[in-house]
């Protein structure tokens, strides 16, 4: 699997070609004379309800706070306490893995508006809980709509992400990455910042009071923006490459993907991995930020506007490392953005003690600014677009949703792992608090080793030229690659069939 980097007639584009296996450059798939609006929007439609995973998963926070307020030692004693925040996680695992499955093997716009629907019915069932008038019921059954919403956010991880990245191709070259990052991770950010400025909104308008009013709103209006997208959705059409190297009809020979994309499927979720599982340790130092801005018994606008504002922090970073992952490549500025990472975090660790300070407080959250920053500069924009494009077509769905799960598990096992890495500190609370950014800026440089010395480049055209490898290595061990792109009601018998008469026409005509 060696690759070989060839300039483009415009010399703009690098294309990526087997030259181990003589892989044969496919057509183009921009369309000749199309309006740039035409192929943005299947883009947009795609990959733009990745903002519904930022806004639920961050204005669940703000619920979270106001619940403790509301109930208090009700909340405090239940068992909902522990799961109504994180369960959303599992339900994204599980939707990731089966929607991952069901794009591949049945349809990108089709899953795309399933999750869609998933998502907006049970979002608008979390902000209603009830039971019968009880509390306790009423958490229950909040956790388990949560768990329902997780699957439909885990959808738009395969079928969204994987459909954007494919409708790209439709795009000029040279500007590919930027704007498939713009609507995945972009909007993941923007997603997560709205999340914590509506609670702010509506606290607001209710003047810190009617609490119940508040976290019911601020969840409701997660529905609005998955609805507009249903609308946009409907329209959809497969992505031209879907079509062309679609497995939906044929047989997917797994043993000759696991040879093929085992070992950089492994790579790539380990990148993921590593990335979700470090993210859990910043908190500690948005907790040590607000900590020192406000006490306890500070209004809920205060709270929220303060979690806005560090929040803010993420665009920066995704917006303007959006254009350098198509000057330099996905995999390097992944790489530099871990690497600049590490060293603000090793110097964060460092001057903890002083840094920790109330009257430090504007430094404190500068630096923390710029480390989120970096973080979205580097994995945050560049995991999900390198999981999209280093896989062929017919199992795109499937390889995605694989990385995107092992990356939520390592969310899941850092919660469990760094309150150990925290005990380790002892009754310091300053080595408590170094040691797991210790930890994370050691593995944001084991992540800059994986991805740049572990990992193909990653081009313009990388996935049609992907689709050619792994054709070539198909047909090299047996596989009658006249089976992708199969449409309903197609057999091999009707496309040898018109494949001869193209023939005879060809020889009449010559």
């Amino acid at each position: 699997m060696l690759f070989g980097r060839k300039k483009d007639p415009e010399g703009d584009v690098d294309h990526v070609a087997d030259v181990h296996n003589g892989a044969a450059a496919p057509p183009p798939l921009a369309t000749p004379g199309r309006s740039f609006w035409s192929a943005i929007v299947p883009v947009i439609a795609c990959g733009a309800g990745l903002f519904s995973d930022g806004y639920i998963n961050n204005v669940i926070g703000s619920v979270v706070t106001i619940l403790a307020l509301e109930y208090d030692d009700v909340w405090a004693t239940s068992t909902a306490k522990k799961y109504v925040g994180a369960i959303a996680f599992a339900g994204t695992v599980v939707g990731q893995l089966f929607f991952g499955y069901l794009s591949d093997h049945w349809s990108r716009t089709n899953s795309l508006l399933v999750s869609t629907v998933i998502l907006i019915i049970f979002t608008a069932l979390a902000a209603g809980s009830y039971y019968k008038g009880d509390t306790v019921g009423m958490f229950n059954i909040l956790t388990a709509w949560r768990f329902f919403v997780g699957i439909g956010i885990g959808g738009e991880y395969p079928a969204g992400s994987v459909g954007a990245a494919e409708s790209t191709g439709e795009l000029k070259s040279g500007s590919r990455n930027m704007w498939f990052i713009m609507f995945t991770n972009t909007m993941i950010d923007w997603g997560f910042v709205i999340g914590a400025f509506v609670p702010y909104v509506v606290a607001a308008a209710c003047h810190n009071g009617y609490l119940s009013t508040i976290w019911r709103t601020s969840l409701g209006i997660g529905v609005v923006f998955p609805l507009v997208l249903l609308v946009m959705r409907a329209f959809l059409k497969e992505p031209e490459e879907f079509q062309r190297n679609s497995m939906k009809y044929s047989k997917t020979p797994y043993m000759l993907v696991l040879r093929f994309y085992g070992f950089r499927l492994f790579v790539v979720s380990l990148i993921w991995f590593i990335y979700d599982f470090s993210a859990y340790s910043f908190g500690i130092y948005s907790s040590t930020i607000l900590a020192n801005i406000y006490d306890k018994s500070a209004p809920l606008t205060t709270i929220f506007g303060w979690n806005t504002v560090l929040n803010l922090f993420y665009i920066p970073g995704t917006m303007l490392g959006a254009p350098l992952s198509d000057l330099i490549g996905p995999r390097y500025a992944l790489a530099l953005g871990v690497t600049l990472q590490a060293v603000v975090g090793f110097i964060m660790a460092g001057l903890y003690p002083r840094l920790a300070q109330p009257s430090m407080v504007g430094a404190f959250t500068v630096v923390y600014g710029i480390f989120l920053t970096l973080g979205e500069l580097g994995p945050g924009n560049n995991i999900g677009l390198i999981a999209a494009k280093t896989c062929a077509t017919g199992v795109r769905g499937q390889y995605y949703g694989i990385a995107a799960a092992v990356g939520k598990i390592g969310a899941f096992v850092g919660t469990y792992v760094f309150p150990y890495i925290i005990a380790a500190g002892g009754d310091s609370e300053e080595k408590s608090a170094q040691y797991p950014f210790y930890v994370s800026s050691s593995l944001c440089i084991l992540s800059a080793v994986l991805v740049v010395f572990l990992l193909p480049h990653i081009g313009q055209d990388t996935i049609e030229y992907e689709d050619a490898r792994f054709r070539v290595f198909l047909e090299a061990n047996g596989y009658d690659t006249r089976q992708l792109g199969l449409k309903k009601g197609e057999s091999l018998e009707g496309v040898e069939s018109a494949g001869e008469k193209v023939g005879e026409v060809d020889k009449k005509s010559g």
